[in-house]
């Protein structure tokens, strides 16, 4: 996984060790289905089966792989639309270009991220450059929809290209732990994405038996997705391998009624060979809560919204696909 990495951690600036009594709980660990997504490629369902309200503001999330494609076998998505929020690919391993009927786009390759705000519509397509479907290869990634508030929902497209080396990074207190900043703020160090919706998104590497306190905002809900390795989630210890997700608790919630402002995982001692540490996507959110209406590629706030998406859709309103460079 060579998602942006230094070859010395213990330059970084360090993330102070959060007091015991300030710990969140853990509120579930489930797994993650599998299945497939676009014209085929394989995925993992992160958020199936959690309460929406748990989610809030993020609606959706598959993990891309990870999978080894022989020649000719790396699969996209075709050509579709989205209204009402906004998509983002952050990849760990392989190759992947993007395109929407709003003029972005490129490449993004080892730690780069990819954030499409579709608002008020956009259409666009993903899919693997031509050479890595010639010669195959290792592909890994994630994918996250963020909602747009109601007054937020309709706003203008955008597209933001982000580099793997723009990202913020940090060390843990004893520096047993890799922390890359996609967005937010952690700690007083701001990663590159602009959001609508005032979030944070983290990667963490964690090494074989070391352990990661992250100060979380109060207000944010928290959520960590494994995706590689074994570990454990919260003061608690609870055990958490790949493809699983953790909901921790609201600061309301926390044990000890100290505010819930931060959030603990810890690389198991034994790592298997394929997978030398713990890897984790750390996510937290303002929750918006207002009511969502989803429909596929369409999230609203009432149902009446997403049928006038698809109308819109039909009628060619959310963009034209371009013409295809010769």
């Amino acid at each position: 996984m060579p998602a942006i990495t230094v070859d010395d951690v213990t330059t970084l600036d360090r993330v102070r060790d959060a007091a015991p009594d300030r710990q969140r709980p853990v509120r579930s660990v489930t797994s993650a289905p599998q299945g497939f997504e676009g014209e085929g490629f394989p995925v993992r369902r992160a958020f199936a089966g959690i309460d929406m309200s748990l989610l809030d503001p993020f609606i959706h999330m598959d993990q891309m792989g990870e999978v080894e494609y022989a020649p000719g076998e790396p699969k996209g998505t075709p050509w579709h639309p989205h209204r009402g929020f906004e998509t983002v690919t952050y990849l760990m391993d392989g190759t992947f270009e993007h395109q929407d009927s709003n003029g972005g786009g490129g490449l993004i390759t080892n730690g780069d991220t990819q954030w499409m705000t579709a608002g008020g519509g956009i259409l666009h397509i993903e899919k693997p450059p031509e050479e890595l479907v010639t010669s195959g290869g290792l592909f890994h990634g994630i994918q996250l929809w963020v909602n747009l508030p109601r007054e937020q929902k309709l706003v203008a497209p955008r597209y933001q290209d982000l580099r793997g080396e723009s990202v913020g990074l940090l060390a843990s207190a004893d520096a047993g732990a890799l922390v890359r900043v996609i967005a937010g703020d952690v700690a007083g160090h701001q990663g590159p994405g602009s959001t609508y919706t005032p979030m944070t998104m983290l990667h963490a590497t964690v090494s074989p038996g070391a352990s990661l306190s992250i100060p979380w905002e109060p207000q944010f809900n928290a959520l960590a997705y494994v995706l590689s390795g074994d570990g454990y989630a919260g003061a608690e210890r609870r055990p958490v391998g790949t493809g699983q997700l953790v909901v921790f608790g609201s600061a309301s919630s926390a044990a000890s009624g100290g505010g819930g402002d931060a959030i603990t995982l810890a690389a198991a001692d034994g790592q298997d060979s394929r997978h030398p540490a713990l890897e984790v996507l750390l996510l937290g959110g303002r929750p918006i809560r207002e009511p969502v209406a989803w429909g596929g590629p369409f999230v609203m706030n009432t149902k009446l919204e997403v049928l006038q998406a698809f109308e819109d859709f039909q009628a060619g309103r959310l963009g034209t696909i371009p013409a295809q460079r010769a």
